[in-house]
């Protein structure tokens, strides 16, 4: 229709609530990161949820990485389903910039024994990057959307070979197959972002329709 503001769900909820249901059970750590983002924080649909999850976890595991940087902690939901694959001695660098976010992830992970796996860095992404040594088994970006392309050019030399970049929102409700404003910055960097990507020789690249649509892509 030519007045779509945006295109969601992707699927059937029937199909979606089953694929859900189907999916292994949240473990207790992230049955309470859920709980208390609803409770104490704003827009906790943000969080990745247990169906998302268990994705990043199994890629993770699949991977073995050693080192992995997330781009977006918000309330560390990913970040420790990222560290389920950890080898021994691996870390998540992950970077937030929204300082009223930090102290939960401090003590969520202190909590639960990640303080070794899990290191938080606060600030700006574009500038925290660089202060981190080494190359990247895994990148997660999950942060604003209209530094997406941004993100991906800074990072994409940083990450060995065999490893995986994996974007959140890259569906954007559906907008990325309509119309685009000129004014709407965070689609035409998303679509930016996807296109580059799929068509960089140096990838393999799939778009998968699960919540707001995952980008994994594989460095070959």
């Amino acid at each position: 229709m030519a007045n779509e503001k945006q295109i969601h769900p992707f699927v059937d909820k029937r199909i979606e609530d089953y694929c859900k249901e189907n999916t292994s059970p949240e473990s207790e750590v992230l049955r309470y990161i859920d709980r208390e983002t609803h409770l104490r924080f704003l827009r906790p649909k943000m969080i990745s949820g247990n169906w998302q999850g268990n994705l990043l976890k199994i890629l993770s595991l699949l991977v073995e990485p050693k080192n992995v940087l997330e781009i977006g902690t918000f309330t560390a939901y990913a970040t420790l389903c990222l560290a389920e694959g950890l080898v021994k001695d691996g870390v998540v660098h992950t970077i937030e910039r929204d300082i009223l976010l930090e102290d939960f992830i401090l003590e969520t992970i202190e909590k639960f024994g990640y303080q070794d796996k899990i290191k938080l860095h606060m600030g700006n992404a574009m500038e925290v990057i660089d202060t981190i040594e080494g190359d990247f088994d895994m990148i997660f970006i999950d942060a604003d959307k209209a530094n997406y392309p941004a993100y991906l050019e800074k990072c994409i030399s940083r990450l060995r070979s065999g490893g995986l970049i994996i974007a959140d929102n890259i569906l954007w409700y559906g907008k990325v197959v309509l119309p685009v404003k000129e004014s709407d910055k965070e689609t035409k960097a998303i679509k930016q972002f996807n296109e580059t990507l799929s068509q960089d020789p140096r990838f393999d690249a799939v778009i998968l329709p699960i919540r707001d649509g995952i980008m994994v892509a594989r460095k070959k």
